[in-house]
């Protein structure tokens, strides 16, 4: 090659080892021919591997280690295409960027790449790509990183890798997990899908307790084991099997990419629970263990890490609360459940403080003349989202929360000023009394009795005109505190009833030592009597002798769910003080009790109303 190629500048400029230049023309831009050979020679003997190239990407020169580093001598490589050589083209980015710097239009260009060194092991190098100014040419420098590489593969290795199980660790099972679920479902091969195991195991905490850390570790290790076993016979994934992980503690984690459906991560679950089930042998110590596991699988389009893993967390609670030792399969419709009831629990409190609730009061009537002596007082929640709410969707859920003492105390203040204002309101007919529903954690979370005393005081109602209802098996075997605020109620002048008698297990020798003065039957004992044309004599004797059992004690008798007329006299027969159910009435609002009260006996229609 002879002359000067378009933009390659002044042909002055010193270019190591460059044919092109003339002594005389170098001396005009202030070089010596001494300069110059100590120029060539360091380039020479440099230990960076280094080669001068044009502005088309010919070698100019290159030095004695870029020809060591690709097996060959450094005349051999002038006039070669420098990205032939160590592989720039293999990628459009790439081989974009080195020629931009080739035209001038980028003053850098770094690149990492894989080459192959002439004794056959392959090499890291990070190749450099920048002008020499004022040259038209630029100068190209490959370094092998290969140890560097290594070293910080060494230590991701530690970083993503648990030391005790040497599973991959949270961050790369999170990493993992959202690259599958970044990838296109059209990959070739890919299905779509994607399945999650989620497990951690049974009483872990009580090996670590008893037996040391020591022992524990060696157990995560042992059942980490299995795991990845497991995970190898259960088929291959896109990383060349099924990731097996360690999550924190004793929580693990099967990634199962490209899954095939949810049998093949069942399928999974059930060997990770028959592979746990085979006893441990650590160094002479034999250990049993169990796990329970949450199964999820879904298509990857339109799932989330985080959507997964909650509900993988989910389904793994369902497993332990099911039993443990079981694997269990998410369900939607139990997820919509649980979800409601979470957002349910966290609205009651604001919701008593908006005054989202309402009472509706359910007639108590006398057996024999049908007359109403009370009602009871039902809660209503007016959710402004799911609508008119009855107790059984959300009275357990504010025992749970606590809730149910505030909720309690507004029923319990509501319900007597109604009862009052009742009374106030038709001074002729005998007062109603009122009976309220109390949960077990208002007696032990707040205290019942001021909190009644207060109540009576503020509202003006007469003690013996209120009743409070408890379950069977929470007035059953109560003792303590409980017991102490029973007696004090019904020292106070308040009536104590046990509501659903008879379907627990009772301890009837108890029972003559509560304070309590009405049984309310369940009503699954009165459904019984509802085929009369087949009536069971069975059912009959039952509520009988409860009835019976009831009156020796002093106490009365009110029956719950009474429907027809049939089952009204037979109740009435039998001996039942009074009756609560449809053939009375539904439970309604106050005004409609007020027309009740003025209009004298419940009628008594022969079948339940539509």
């Amino acid at each position: 090659m002879s002359g000067t190629s378009e933009g390659q500048g002044p042909a002055g400029v010193a270019v190591p080892g460059s044919i092109r230049p003339s002594v005389t023309e170098r001396h005009n831009f202030g070089r010596t021919s001494s300069e110059l050979r100590d120029y060539r020679a360091a380039f020479n003997a440099a230990q960076l591997a280094m080669a001068v190239v044009d502005h088309q990407g010919l070698v100019i020169s290159a030095n004695e280690a870029l020809a060591a580093l690709l097996g060959t001598r450094p005349v051999e490589l002038r006039d070669r295409y420098a990205a032939d050589l160590i592989d720039l083209a293999s990628d459009a980015r790439t081989w974009h960027a080195y020629r931009e710097v080739l035209r001038g239009r980028r003053s850098r260009f770094r690149c990492t790449r894989r080459l192959k060194h002439p004794d056959g092991r392959a090499l890291w190098a990070e190749v450099t790509v920048s002008p020499v100014p004022d040259s038209g040419t630029v100068l190209l420098s490959v370094a092998d990183i290969s140890d560097r590489r290594e070293l910080r593969a060494r230590l991701r290795h530690l970083q993503m890798h648990d030391p005790v199980t040497r599973l991959p660790n949270r961050a790369l099972f999170f990493e993992r997990l959202t690259a599958a679920l970044e990838s296109s479902p059209y990959d070739q091969g890919s299905t779509g899908r994607i399945g999650l195991c989620y497990l951690d195991l049974d009483g872990f905490k009580a090996v670590n307790d008893t037996l040391g850390h020591r022992v524990g570790d060696r157990l995560l290790a042992a059942v980490a084991t299995r795991l990845a076993e497991c995970a190898d016979a259960g088929g291959s994934g896109r990383g060349g099997g099924h990731l097996v992980a360690r999550l924190g503690g004793d929580e693990f984690a099967i990634l199962v990419e490209d899954s095939t459906g949810t049998e093949q991560v069942a399928d999974l679950a059930r060997s990770v629970l028959a592979a746990l089930q085979e006893p441990f042998d650590l160094a002479g110590q034999r250990l049993s263990v169990s796990a329970s596991i949450g199964v999820v699988e879904r298509a990857v389009s339109g799932t989330s890490a985080t959507g997964l893993m909650q509900a993988a967390d989910t389904t793994l609670y369902w497993a332990k609360e099911d039993g443990k030792s079981r694997w269990t399969l998410f369900d939607p419709e139990r997820n919509a459940h649980r979800m409601t009831r979470q957002a349910l629990s966290s609205m009651l409190r604001p919701a008593v403080e908006r005054g989202e609730f309402t009472l509706e009061y359910q007639p108590l009537v006398g057996m024999a003349d049908g007359v109403t002596r009370g009602v009871e007082a039902l809660v209503r929640w007016n959710h402004p989202r799911f609508g008119t709410l009855t107790p059984n969707r959300f009275v357990a859920i504010a025992e749970e929360d606590g809730s149910i003492v505030q909720l309690g105390q507004w029923v319990l203040r509501t319900a007597c000023r109604q009862a009052r204002q009742w009374q106030l309101d038709h001074p002729d007919v005998p007062p109603l009394f009122v009976s309220v529903n109390v949960a077990v954690r208002q007696v032990w979370d707040s205290d019942l009795v001021a909190d009644v005393a207060e109540i009576l005081a503020e509202t003006g109602l007469p003690a013996h005109l209120l009743q409070l209802e408890l379950t069977e098996s929470a007035v059953m075997g109560s003792a303590g505190r409980p017991l102490q605020a029973l007696q004090a109620l019904s020292d106070m002048g308040v009536h104590i009833a046990i509501d659903d008698f008879g379907t627990g297990y009772s301890n009837l020798a108890y029972l003559s030592r509560l304070p309590v003065s009405v049984l309310k039957l369940d009503g699954t004992f009165v459904r019984g009597f509802q085929d009369e044309a087949h009536a069971n004599p069975a059912d009959e004797t039952i509520v009988q002798a409860l009835v019976e059992l009831a009156h020796r004690l002093g106490l009365t008798v009110t029956a719950e769910c009474v429907e027809t007329s049939g089952q009204a006299s037979r109740l009435r027969r039998i001996g039942c003080d009074t009756g609560q159910g449809w053939l009375y009435s539904r439970a309604v609002g106050p005004d409609r009790i007020a027309e009740m009260l003025g209009a004298g006996p419940c009628p008594q229609p022969a079948t339940a109303p539509g």
